[in-house]
């Protein structure tokens, strides 16, 4: 029987252009793709590595041609809407109490700032008071599709793997979880949606 549910956030509650950045990268001056030392950078911010200022320090140092602001805009660009329906179904579902609920999000500093001067604070609050533990890959310092992220979820709240259901729209994340026992739901982003979770438990 599944008792609990983690769920990812990006692409499964708030929208995100996963291209943006690549888009906007070849008007930094470096070619059309973020080198391998670009993606470790983000990857050591997302697990809160380095400080905000020093990652866009970083950055800056790349793209001397880039303002901390300018960078600041196009990180943040990934970031699209959060609908209101899906903030009512996750409330909902929380109202129900069939489930413990979780959140467990590869996500920055930066980023979550970002969303929650979207959102408005209320409604953020409304979103994360869904849920019993809010885990932010930057707050707990570790991401996935490392085994580690999902043993600690499981062990902090003492969560048995084949009772607990996890969806991500990343398929590495999805095996990754599946490796440990998990259910997993692969969420396809334009062909799915959260609110149908019910069909898939």
């Amino acid at each position: 029987m599944l008792k609990n549910i983690i769920f990812d956030f990006g692409d499964i509650f708030i929208n995100l252009d996963k291209e943006a950045i690549f888009r906007e990268i070849e008007n930094y001056g470096q070619g059309t793709k973020p080198t391998p030392e670009l993606f470790a950078l983000s990857e050591l911010y997302e697990v809160g590595g380095i400080r905000t200022e020093e990652f866009v320090q970083q950055l800056a140092a790349v793209f001397p041609k880039k303002s901390a602001d300018d960078i600041v805009a196009v990180w943040n660009s990934i970031l699209l809407d959060f609908p209101d329906y899906r903030l009512k179904f996750i409330e909902d579902l929380a109202q129900e109490n069939k489930h413990r609920l979780f959140l467990l999000s590869n996500t920055n500093a930066l980023h979550i700032a970002q969303v929650i001067k979207t959102m408005g604070l209320e409604k953020y609050n409304r979103f994360k008071n869904c849920f019993e533990q809010f885990y932010l890959s930057h707050e707990i310092n570790l991401r996935k599709p490392k085994a580690e992220i999902y043993d600690f979820a499981l062990q902090q709240n003492g969560l048995i793997a084949e009772e607990t259901f996890f969806i991500d729209d990343t398929k590495e994340n999805t095996e990754a979880a599946e490796k440990l026992g998990i259910t997993c739901w692969h969420l396809q982003v334009d062909k799915e949606d959260i609110i149908h979770l019910k069909s898939k438990l």
